[in-house]
């Protein structure tokens, strides 16, 4: 037996509501808010837009938790939704809305960031999938944050949902991470010596006003302001619960696989986010079609053998967490393709058929609805 801690979770997920037959955005009404909160208390919070709704899993012992929680929170928004026509969908952009109809929140925090960001946060119409792995020791949060930056590309390659940006194809698997790319403190997380040092940097912000507290520092990856926790952030909402939950596993399984070799006096090798930030361009424009560079081996490498290099890696692990189901899923997103394409696939079936653009669309939230619930 190890003595590694026992890697809790967390996943807090962002959904989009719509007609239910239209397809269209939609504001959550106050008494949807009202009932929702009545049943899950604090596990559930408005967003930013008045269309999005987030929720936030208690912590779970371990990944078959982590599901089961999970469930229970969609399963309880889709039927409140329900009851007033709506839909829920967890997908990182709409595929047709326009963000200059949305309307926002009515929250002190929200209305001070769209006074700090100005046009940036009125275009924040995109919803993400956080992941939180609970890591006691500060300085272990840092050191795992330095190692686990590589595999945030894959992890994106793999969640991508967002080709379309207001009826139009953008080219892009996750068009969300340009998006919420213009915001400060935002993409790979810089590498720190230690925990103190990340302090001091934070710390500096907060005195100068600039940041209210470290919550409004945003990387794909950082330390979590709340809870002794390594909060990955890059993934974009995933439509489907299994991928979701597929997430978690590669992303709680590798930081202990990380930790095991740390107890071994063994490490990642760290590259420059320089590199890995190329991996993370590779991963926003192509998805999983292109691969990604395997910068030890020199070159690039198909997603096939990535999924099975990476599971090779971490089966020990997925072993003692339980998650070797979960984490190998991973085969079936790489071999039918992630939300992005599926989107694609469905908006050109559909425009084939003789759909218009707007039919096509229509069809893909109708997609996306099903997906919610498909595999609760």
């Amino acid at each position: 037996m190890d003595d590694l801690p026992d890697l809790t979770l967390g996943i807090e997920e962002e959904y989009l509501l719509v007609d239910a037959a239209t397809g269209d955005l939609s504001d959550a009404p106050d008494a949807l808010m009202q009932a929702c909160k009545a049943e899950l208390s604090d596990q559930v919070s408005p967003e930013f837009l008045r269309c999005q709704i987030e929720i936030g899993t208690p912590v779970a012992a371990d990944i078959t938790e982590a599901r089961a929680q999970l469930a229970t929170l969609r399963r309880a928004i889709s039927r409140h939704a329900g009851e007033f026509g709506l839909a829920p969908i967890s997908v990182a952009c709409h595929p047709s809305a326009d963000w200059r109809e949305q309307g926002r929140t009515d929250k002190e925090r929200y209305h001070r960031l769209s006074h700090q960001m100005r046009g940036m946060a009125r275009r924040m119409l995109i919803c993400g999938m956080h992941v939180h792995v609970g890591l006691p020791d500060a300085a272990t949060r840092i050191d795992l944050m330095n190692q686990f930056s590589y595999f945030l590309p894959h992890l994106l390659a793999l969640s991508a949902s967002s080709p379309f940006w207001q009826g139009e194809d953008t080219g892009l698997a996750s068009y969300r991470t340009t998006v919420f790319g213009g915001y400060p403190r935002t993409g790979l997380p810089p590498h720190f010596t230690s925990w103190h040092e990340f302090e001091r940097a934070s710390q500096t912000l907060t005195d100068l006003g600039i940041i209210k507290d470290s919550s409004e520092i945003w990387w794909d990856l950082r330390p979590s302001a709340r809870f002794p926790t390594l909060e990955t952030r890059i993934c974009d909402a995933c439509p489907r619960l299994s991928d979701t939950i597929t997430m978690a596993a590669l992303i709680q399984t590798t930081l202990r696989m990380l930790l095991r070799l740390s107890r071994r006096n063994q490490r990642w090798r760290q590259y420059d986010n320089f590199l890995i930030g190329e991996n993370r361009w590779r991963a926003l424009r192509y998805g999983l079609s292109e691969g990604l560079i395997d910068f030890g081996a020199g070159r690039i490498q198909p997603f096939t053998q990535i999924a099975e290099d990476w599971l090779a890696m971490i089966a020990e692990d997925a072993d003692r967490l339980n998650c070797q189901p979960a984490a190998a899923r991973v085969r079936d997103i790489v071999a039918l393709g992630n939300s992005s394409d599926r989107q694609r696939a469905i908006f050109n079936a559909a425009v084939t058929a003789g759909a218009s653009r707007d039919e096509a669309h229509r069809a893909v939230v109708m997609h996306l609805i099903e997906e919610f619930g498909a595999d609760l």
